[in-house]
Order: C-alpha cells, then sequence, then structure tokens
C-alpha cells in the first residue's frame, strides 16, 4: 500500500516481518517516484522489497514493479520490465485489500486512468508476444476486478471513452480492442465542458474509424436536429441507418487498421471531424 505514509503502516499490520514488508514496498514506489536509475530499482526490486502474501514474504513481482511505473512515468522503467520479462510483466497482481487475485487488465485501465500514452504503447506491443490471438483479444476486452476498485467492471476502451482519451482509446483500436462504448462516447460529448469537448470529439471520431456497423440508437431518431448540428448530417444519417458511411470514413477506416501514427499524422483537413 504505497500511498499510506510509513506511520500509517504500523496500525494496518499485525507482526514486524509483515511491517517490514511494507516499508521495503513503500521504499521503492518512492525510488521509482523519483525516478531512480532502472539497475538501481531492479537491484532494489529483486534482493531489498519483499510483499506479504498468505503469511509469509515473498518478493515483489515484475507486474507490481510495472504498476508503480506506471503510476509515476517511468518509462524506461516500464519498457525494461516488458522487454526482460513481457508478458508476465502484464499479469494482474494479488489484491492489496481483500488479497484475492485480479482480474482484469489493470495495467491497460492504469495506462488510460492516468494517460500514460508512451507506456501503453510499449503493453499494447508486449502483447504481440501472446500464444494465441484469442489470448491477446481476450486481454485487450477483460473487465473486472475486485467491486472496491474505482475502474472495476470496465474495459481500457470504456474507461478511454469515459475519460476522454483520444490517443489511448486509438492505441487500444488500432491493436485490436473492440470498439465498444459509442452510446457513451454520444452522451459524453453532449455533457462535456468546452475545453473537454475536442477530447470527446475525437474519441467519438475514433470509435466511428472502427465501427464494423452502427448499433441502433433510438434516441438519435427522437432528436434529430439535436444531433445532427452534433454529428453532421451523413454521420447522423450512417448512425441512425439511413444512408451509408460517409466515403472520407470508408477511406480513414483501412488507414486507421493500419496503425494510429497513420491518423494523427494526416494534415487537418484530412482528421476524422472533417467528414461532418
Amino acid at each position: 500500500m504505497p500511498w499510506l505514509l510509513s506511520s500509517q503502516l504500523e496500525h494496518l499490520s499485525s507482526s514486524p516481518t509483515e511491517r517490514q514488508c511494507e516499508r521495503t514496498s513503500f521504499s521503492f514506489y518512492c525510488a521509482v517516484r523519483e525516478q531512480l536509475p532502472v539497475w538501481l530499482l531492479e537491484d532494489m526490486r529483486s534482493m531489498e522489497v519483499f510483499s506479504w502474501e498468505d503469511g509469509q514474504p515473498r518478493p515483489f513481482l515484475p507486474s507490481e514493479a510495472l504498476l508503480y511505473a506506471l503510476v509515476h512515468d517511468h518509462q524506461d522503467y516500464a519498457r525494461y520490465l516488458l522487454t526482460t520479462y513481457s508478458l508476465s510483466a502484464l499479469k494482474p497482481p494479488r489484491c492489496s485489500f481483500c488479497c484475492c487475485r485480479s482480474s482484469g487488465a489493470p495495467h491497460l485501465t492504469m495506462a488510460v486512468r492516468y494517460d500514460r500514452v508512451s507506456i501503453l504503447s510499449m503493453m499494447v506491443e508486449a502483447l504481440k508476444d501472446c500464444d494465441s490471438k484469442s489470448m491477446r483479444q481476450n486481454y485487450l476486452d477483460s473487465c473486472g476486478g475486485c467491486s472496491h476498485v474505482a475502474d472495476s467492471g470496465k474495459t481500457a476502451v470504456q474507461l478511454a471513452v469515459e475519460l476522454s482519451r483520444p490517443e489511448c482509446l486509438l492505441l487500444l483500436l488500432a491493436h485490436g480492442a473492440l470498439p465498444d462504448g459509442l452510446d457513451a462516447a454520444l452522451q459524453r460529448l453532449v455533457t462535456s465542458e468546452a475545453t473537454d469537448r475536442r477530447h470527446a470529439q475525437r474519441c467519438l471520431d475514433f470509435l466511428l474509424l472502427f465501427l464494423p456497423e452502427p448499433p441502433s440508437l433510438c434516441h438519435l431518431r427522437d432528436e434529430p436536429h439535436r444531433w445532427q448540428g452534433l454529428l453532421g448530417n451523413e454521420v447522423f444519417s450512417w448512425l441512425c441507418g439511413l444512408a451509408p458511411p460517409p466515403l472520407l470514413l470508408q477511406a480513414l477506416r483501412c488507414l486507421a487498421r493500419s496503425g494510429p501514427d497513420h491518423i494523427t499524422t494526416l494534415p487537418d483537413f484530412l482528421q476524422p471531424h472533417s467528414w461532418q
């Protein structure tokens, strides 16, 4: 529990050995926060840092270290962990609150929550080491976790839409995550403040690029003038099932699936918003 002060740890642990594990874990957290060199952090993790599990200490895992690197955007350390340990660094660690084995993809959702685009890119590249495409797909689209976790039950894509993280969303979609959350993206576009509306619009645009076909959205037809003004006539008609997708959208789909860089480097008049 690295977010607790060392003085508070005394009241949470029942044995001197467990308290010592918590102290070493907190010291490691501080070392990652201070962006110490990778070699020093790995020496600490492998020789000095321990976690308490099932009544005994155990070495601090690479997957736990990667969570610390994500929180503090230590890109060099994240790159080392993913290069050295590959998929092992992405295994869900045991929950420190209830001691159950976490499910889902906590590293992906944490990268989205903290907007760690560079480290998220490293993680989705590491997923290419999966033995099968289905395993990779399951990880990208997984959701769940303990009920007390803030992002429980949400996929990384859903969280990216909810928080308006367009760069994270495009990375996930371009690497095969399901384009879930169109209705949430539309509502986010309506409720966002003016300063956040641009990011919400980009999230919606990216979802539209990867949708195989629009879902049934009855509320669009209930308020046609409102949604036509927000989406443009062509996109509105397509989402209502009244017309084919705009030509520019169809042209950009192939480009989007070949990699996120191909979309983000386009001139402004060819960006997804220009089809409206």
